[in-house]
């Protein structure tokens, strides 16, 4: 049957019709609905792990058990599953493991734009890169069969705009192999020196029999035709290429990106008087070429900065851009906000208002950086700003730990804050940590964590107490405050600061976006008392605005929650009800 399907729900049906067993990963855009529609089919399991380094672990966990088994993240959480999977290299797998990688060029929703393929290259696992759901349903079935094939875990690299652009893709049944037996094998499985020693050699050669498939294999192909231009590429590159030149000229369209074919490429370029490399971020391609003899032009044309379009690779040669203009090039810029009635926005006007110097995390409360509020100092990576604000006040000691906390959010602490936590009562600062809690993973789209009392599919679950979790750790000191109640945010974290050991203030109220989160009557502002002092625009609410000079607000953003209220010295803003 013939559907139309966005990259990622197409490799989920990928996973299903190869019989996948196991599917554990932290959300993280663009990889996030992998897994969510691989929750929908019955037939795999599907859960939230807390973190990609779990994730990964769990994959591992249920291949060595001998069913086929997938984990997934976005290009930075694969950072932090770096670790297990450079050594699962070495071990090999049971049944099959594919490791969804989703990168992020142009960063929509990240804080670099790393390029996956050097872990891939530096792991020496094989990756393959879709160009389409099509191909990300067929690339999703052939990197089990490789994985069973060649005893290697399997990377499938997408990226934003291949994970959520639609196109048709034919749908199959499941076929679900016989479950593998476990068997013991020490020498395999358990990477101590003496083992490990053994296993690298397996992967080298390994890597030469992948190179070798790479050669002639479903994933790579030549296009078009003529003997001016050879166009060698990959993923979403490929779909810019073939709109700009359709098969007006060679293309050798690369989907096994690790290891990269060496005849192959060989053949291509001397079929042609010119070979142009053209690939998103780093110049991997292209570098392999010229290290195996063969000339190229890439970087040179194109940057290793940004997304490309039709309209770079027109432009790169020489080709009239007028017939391909950028979707969004007539549509106003509108920068990234908290949304109305955010419950993190009362803590954050109330740390600006202080003059508090804040280490800030991963997770929609990072939009706290920006204006008015600019209630933000730093942010890192997940889990940075526990750890970061420790080594901060180690460094300037007494006098920043009065006027210094770090902010995070309830699943990001869960992630990788608990240890940072962990440090700071260890080793003795008297930092102050926010838990932001607003009871879901915000910024991916309300996914469950440990934290919420839910699991992947809605069941009830364990869940975290955060107090208790804080004060089992060595934290004394563990506040729980409403961020709608300014005054008493203001007092909690005053008495904070001025402690003189560790401590922790949970701001806790659900996210505003939540379905059970009834929103209250819009507020109104009586024109009469407001006195134009634009206090309530630091609060950088978009349901605020001035109209005539005086506050006005918004009623079809405004959900009631009182917060701009409690600023206006004149009570100008008013109940709505």
């Amino acid at each position: 049957m013939k559907e139309i399907l966005i990259g990622n729900a197409a490799v989920a049906r990928g996973l299903f019709e190869a019989g996948c067993g196991v599917v554990s990963s932290y959300p993280g855009t663009p990889s996030t609905e992998i897994t969510e529609f691989a929750a929908k089919y019955d037939e795999i399991y599907c859960e939230w792990a807390p973190n990609e380094k779990v994730a990964m672990e769990v994959a591992f966990g249920a291949s060595l058990g001998g069913k086929r088994s997938c984990c997934t993240m976005k290009h930075v959480g694969l950072n932090v599953a770096a670790d297990p999977l450079y050594t699962m290299s070495y071990t090999g797998v049971n049944a099959g493991m594919v490791i969804c990688v989703a990168d992020d060029p142009g960063m929509h929703s990240s804080q670099n734009e790393q390029d996956s393929r050097h872990h891939a290259i530096a792991s020496k696992v094989p990756m393959l890169e879709p160009a389409d759901s099509a191909e990300g349903l067929l690339f999703a079935k052939k990197a089990f069969e490789i994985s069973e094939e060649y005893d290697t875990p399997v990377i499938l690299r997408m990226c934003t705009r291949i994970a959520h652009s639609q196109s048709i893709v034919e749908t199959g049944e499941r076929v679900e192999p016989q479950q593998k037996p476990y068997e013991k094998n020490p020498g395999k499985n358990i990477m101590m020196p003496g083992n490990a020693k053994k296993r690298h050699p397996f992967v080298e050669e390994r890597m030469k029999k992948l190179a070798s498939l790479g050669e002639n294999c479903v994933f790579n192909r030549v296009e078009g035709e003529g003997e001016e231009l050879g166009i060698i590429t990959s993923g979403t590159s490929y779909q810019y290429v073939k709109e700009v030149f359709g098969d007006s000229v060679k293309v050798l369209k690369l989907g096994l990106v690790n290891p990269l074919p060496v005849e192959l490429i060989k053949n291509f370029a001397k079929s042609v008087k010119r070979v142009v490399v053209i690939e998103e971020l780093d110049g991997i391609i292209e570098t392999h070429c010229r290290n195996i003899g063969v000339e190229v032009e890439g970087k040179e044309l194109f940057s290793c900065i940004g997304e490309f379009s039709q309209k770079i690779v027109a432009k790169a040669f020489g080709i009239d851009d007028k017939e391909f203009v950028a979707a969004d090039s007539e549509i106003p810029v509108r920068p990234p906000v908290l949304c109305a009635g955010c419950p993190h926005r009362g803590m954050f006007y109330t740390l600006a208002k202080n003059k508090v110097t804040v280490h800030g995390d991963i997770g929609c409360y990072t939009l706290g950086a920006q204006a008015p509020l600019g209630a933000m100092d730093s942010t890192l990576c997940m889990g940075a700003s526990v750890s970061g604000i420790h080594g901060f006040n180690k460094a300037l000691g007494e006098k920043s730990e009065s006027k210094t906390v770090a902010v995070i959010g309830d699943s990001t602490f869960i992630h990788s804050g608990v240890t940072g936590l962990i440090n700071i009562a260890y080793n003795a600062t008297n930092s102050t940590v926010i838990i932001l809690d607003n009871s879901i993973t915000g910024m991916t789209g309300h996914q469950q964590n440990p934290t919420t009392g839910y699991n992947l599919k809605g069941d009830p679950a364990a869940k975290i107490d955060l107090e208790s979790l804080c004060r089992s750790v060595g934290i004394n000191r563990v506040t729980v405050v409403d961020p709608y109640d300014l005054k008493a945010c203001d007092e909690v974290l005053k008495r904070e600061l001025e402690a003189k050991e560790p401590s922790v203030i949970i701001s806790r109220r659900p996210c505003v976006l939540l379905k059970y989160v009834k929103a209250k009557a819009p507020l109104k502002v009586n024109k009469e008392k407001c006195k134009k002092c634009k206090k309530c625009m630091k609060l950088g609410c978009p349901a605020i605005r001035i109209r005539d000079g005086k506050a006005d607000i918004d009623t079809t953003l405004c959900v009631g929650c009182d917060v701009c209220k409690q600023l206006c010295a004149f009570d100008a803003i008013e109940s709505g009800e």
